[in-house]
């Protein structure tokens, strides 16, 4: 936990940092986190090759699909915020050591994301340019089969951040919860989320 304290922090600076100067990340996975130094637990966000600036006119082919915000899978308009999401299912695989939202496609993204975090509001599902790829009318997920060519409905699977982060504490549960909020407007930026309590918690220092 320790560890996960610190390079989350290093993590949110750098965010912090590039949202600063009005650039979103785009695409924040585990692999453009670099270790700098294991004994010191020094890491480095790189790969700025998706990165745009929030005023650019922002493309929908951006972040790699399991680190996706949701507000992406349903063609709102988005900002620096899902970085912040992306950050979100990091840290919990880097607690677990498993992708948090595992999938095929992007409806059954979303089918893990409604069973772990909870409903998408309706007001986003109205909103969103591709909601009607995923959901029906009345707001049933669903998925055409590439083998039958025929549309199923998906339901999704009940389950809690907590039941998923079995080796996380509670405060580490509740600040992956605050990162993974499903509204973006909610969702904290990396300056709000850097005072989450959960960053100041002392944990014992590992003995030899």
């Amino acid at each position: 936990m320790p560890r996960l304290q610190s390079i989350t922090i290093q993590c949110l600076e750098a965010l912090q940092f590039l949202h600063g100067l009005g650039l979103i990340h785009c695409d924040l996975k585990p692999e453009n986190i670099l270790v700098k130094s294991y004994s010191r637990c020094e890491v480095k966000v790189i790969d700025l090759g998706s990165s745009c600036f929030e005023t650019d006119h922002l493309c929908s082919y951006v972040q790699s699909r399991s680190y996706r915000a949701p507000e992406v899978i349903l063609g709102l308009p988005y900002d620096k915020k899902i970085d912040i999401w992306s950050l979100g299912c990091i840290l919990a695989e880097l607690c677990t050591g498993n992708v948090l939202f595992q999938n095929d496609s992007p409806a059954t993204l979303l089918a893990r994301v409604i069973g772990i975090i909870g409903p998408i509001k309706q007001d986003m599902l109205a909103k969103g340019r591709d909601t009607y790829k995923y959901f029906t009318k009345n707001h049933m997920l669903y998925e055409r089969n590439q083998e039958t060519n025929r549309l199923e409905y998906l339901i999704p699977k009940k389950t809690s951040l907590r039941h998923r982060l079995p080796m996380g504490d509670q405060g580490f549960v509740d600040f992956v919860a605050h990162l993974l909020e499903v509204n973006p407007k909610k969702r904290p930026s990396a300056a709000e989320a850097l005072k989450h309590p959960w960053l100041s918690y002392p944990y014992e220092p590992i003995s030899a």
